[in-house]
């Protein structure tokens, strides 16, 4: 008892930093939102429902993507495309992913490492903002001709968990109030090896929570309790800024439009020989019908009112790196420890959010595969008098001169 009291004094508050990396300075965003008389009047993926004169609601494409990637660096080269999907289906926002650093001692206890932070970050905007000419005419156009400018609004690292988030640039304007909670569940109740890395922000007249979850492991019973008290207390402790008494801003996760993404470890609770043959015949039903989570989502307490998309590809967990090989298929190693097959996982919570992917990837340099989902999402908008953002130079002057800013530096911390 002693011990994580005094764990919690001393390190709960370095865990739950409430600094976050972006592309804007502190403020950017309250400073824009003086322009809210405007509406977005972008053609491409988002399509406007005229309600009245006032409001308006628009369809807004997100990808989520959770991968554990083992505390492996990337190379200068990788390919983010699998992840990422642009060429396949272009979003306004994306969202991924965690487990950037190996859970040594000295990652748990010690400062993060955000060289690997910056370093992935540096990936996802090279491959969001690629540039595809097609003619000399068209330099300026993106993947599948639409023009890439897309900005990170919240970075956050918490030992291994990181989030990041992005957006098209010409949706920056209408983010506001973006926040991060951390919650640490690891060592001592309290360490950030297992928590997670909560991220809220508001498009629009619409609030979004986003959480990055690295979950307790193990597959006995005791394990599987301590994955949903892990969830209970990253619902009761994470806490966003309510704002002032006009805004009223929500401070809980359930009270915004929730997705939880990670390694959530939930297992399938069948034999692991047994396991191990359902998923070589791709018997996908009868692995949900024993997967802890579902059985949670269905009949528990932690995760009841939330869902998830249809589960239909082979569990993510645990390959062999750089092969298609599931620890204990071979004898790799005599002393290696077998390990059922399992899943990371995304689910949602609230109305307004539709799902129309969900997958997984097949980068390899991991024991985790990554998964993915594409969501559209209603959002409110309220408008005094329609017109295009960029026709007013009130706000486009703010633009421009936030885009002097050299964002790969990622030198703007918020608070």
């Amino acid at each position: 008892m002693w011990p994580r009291l005094v764990a919690n004094k001393f390190l709960r508050k370095s865990v739950g930093s409430n600094n976050f990396v972006a592309d804007f300075p502190p403020g950017a965003d309250e400073k824009l939102q003086d322009t809210s008389g405007f509406v977005d009047e972008r053609p491409f993926n988002s399509k406007s429902i005229f309600v009245n004169q006032h409001k308006t609601t628009n369809l807004n494409y997100v990808l989520v993507s959770t991968w554990n990637v083992g505390g492996i660096v990337p190379d200068d080269g990788f390919d983010m495309e699998d992840l990422l999907e642009t060429h396949k289906t272009p979003c306004d926002i994306y969202v991924l992913f965690q487990e950037i650093v190996p859970l040594r001692a000295s990652n748990v206890l010690g400062s993060d490492n955000n060289k690997v932070c910056a370093k992935w970050n540096s990936l996802i905007r090279e491959t969001l903002n690629k540039r595809v000419a097609t003619s000399d005419d068209d330099k300026d156009k993106g993947i599948n001709g639409i023009s890439q400018d897309f900005k990170c609004i919240v970075s956050k690292q918490m030992v291994g968990i990181l989030i990041t988030v992005w957006v098209r640039g010409d949706l920056r304007p209408y983010i506001s109030h973006t926040s991060v909670s951390c919650v640490g569940c690891g060592i001592m109740g309290c360490l950030g090896n297992k928590g997670s890395v909560s991220v809220r922000f508001w498009l629009h007249e619409t609030s979004f929570c986003f959480v990055c979850s690295h979950l307790a492991s193990g597959g006995r019973d005791r394990d599987g309790r301590q994955r949903n008290s892990d969830v209970i207390e990253i619902l009761a402790r994470s806490n966003f800024p309510k704002g002032t008494s006009l805004e009223d801003m929500p401070k809980k996760i359930l009270d915004h439009r929730v997705i939880f993404l990670g390694d959530l470890n939930y297992r399938i609770s069948l034999p692991e020989e047994k396991t191990r043959l359902l998923v070589e015949r791709k018997e996908w039903n009868s692995l949900l019908e024993n997967d802890q989570l579902s059985m949670e989502i269905m009949n528990g307490q932690v995760f009841r009112g939330w869902q998830e998309g249809n589960v239909k590809f082979a569990p993510t967990y645990k390959y062999i790196p750089n092969s298609d090989l599931y620890y204990g298929c071979i004898a790799y190693k005599k002393d290696e420890k077998k390990r059922a097959p399992a899943c990371d996982r995304i689910i949602w919570y609230g109305d307004g959010l539709k799902q129309h992917e969900y997958t997984r990837g097949e980068v390899k340099i991991s024991d985790h595969r990554p998964v993915k989902a594409i969501f559209t999402t209603e959002v409110k908008v309220f408008s005094k008098k329609i017109r295009n953002l960029f026709f007013s130079d009130r706000i486009k002057d703010r633009i421009d001169e936030y885009d002097q800013i050299d964002s790969k530096e990622y030198s703007w911390i918020s608070t």
